[in-house]
């Protein structure tokens, strides 16, 4: 699978509220090309479940 692959799963997941997979799927992709927009998804998800989901999310 490529970057952009895994960036789209993270996206899918994403939506469908399965943030663990998502932000899995963007490191995938990061790793992968640590140019992708996965890197800013990520970080926007971190950003995200630290703020709203502190009980649901510990990094």
């Amino acid at each position: 699978m490529t970057a952009e692959d895994y960036y789209q799963q993270g996206n899918e997941a994403r939506r469908r509220g399965l943030f663990h997979e998502a932000i899995n799927n963007y490191i995938k992709a990061a790793e992968l090309d640590p140019d992708s927009p996965a890197v800013e998804a990520k970080r926007m998800l971190d950003d995200i479940m630290n703020f709203y989901c502190k009980d649901m999310y510990n990094p």
